[in-house]
């Protein structure tokens, strides 16, 4: 059973990776959530990105602010390699909450293959399925609308220089109206996004949010040269469990990302 959930959630992490960011009126918060993780990948379409390879490390920084006024503040790191037909390694290293013990997950989208996998170098064990369908993209991506009580604008910041490479930048507040969810005076989260016009991918994204803590989430280290092929393959060595698509019955969007 854990398995079998662990493959549906490596299905729509696949789906978050295909975003420039989270939609409208949906926030990413805690560190990342699926959009910030995943954030090195390709355009919103869901069309892989060829003949552009990279690699860089993803740096996401989260920040709270208590009532008391004590700040706490996360930061996790993930490296991102791209190959010229638009497949994605994103490899990340965690502490899970309650253990002493540094764990290593990795996530190969293929579009070559058309499969995503999810790899335990601990357990040499491989989790892959297909890709989910164009129509699975644009129903997670078409979650994120503005709700009841909630008025969303969207501005163009025009192109930057960011960490190297030229990005434009797009500007999305959410306002939601006082007494929307108890709130005494109106709230406002902003999301902000700049997307490098080469790599088409994000190379940093902001985001405030009252109730979430803020986050910032960018790329840093790019490197424009093509990553060792070996990357995007399966060890030999590994246990692989496939599993059939079938994602009817899933509701809501993508689960959160490990922290």
């Amino acid at each position: 059973m854990k398995n079998a959930i662990k493959c549906c959630s490596v299905v729509f992490f696949a789906m978050a990776l295909l975003a420039q960011g989270p939609p409208p009126g949906r926030m990413m918060h805690g560190g990342g959530g699926p959009w910030g993780a995943f954030m090195g990948a390709g355009p919103a379409s869901g069309t892989p990105v060829t003949g552009a390879p990279y690699t860089a490390v993803q740096t996401t920084t989260f920040q709270e602010t208590l009532a008391n006024g004590t700040t706490i503040t996360r930061q996790n790191e993930t490296k991102i390699s791209r190959d010229s037909s638009g497949r994605v390694r994103l490899e990340r290293s965690f502490t899970p909450p309650g253990s002493a013990n540094a764990r290593t997950s990795v996530v190969i989208y293929d579009p070559v293959a058309a499969t995503v996998s999810v790899l335990e170098p601990a357990k040499q064990t491989a989790f892959s399925r297909a890709l989910p369908s164009q129509d699975a993209v644009q129903h997670v991506r078409g979650q994120g609308h503005s709700r009841p009580g909630e008025t969303v604008n969207t501005e163009n910041l025009g192109t930057q220089v960011i960490n190297g490479l030229s990005a434009t930048g797009t500007r999305t507040t959410t306002t939601i109206a006082a007494g929307t969810m108890g709130n005494s005076q109106a709230l406002q989260r902003v999301h902000e996004v700049w997307l490098s016009t080469d790599l088409k991918v994000p190379v940093m994204i902001k985001n405030i949010d009252p109730m979430n803590g803020n986050t910032v989430t960018q790329l840093t280290n790019i490197a424009r040269s093509e990553p060792d092929g070996s990357l995007f393959q399966i060890p030999s060595n590994y246990t692989v469990k496939t599993q059939a698509q079938g994602m009817r019955g899933h509701r809501g969007g993508p689960p959160p990302a490990q922290q």
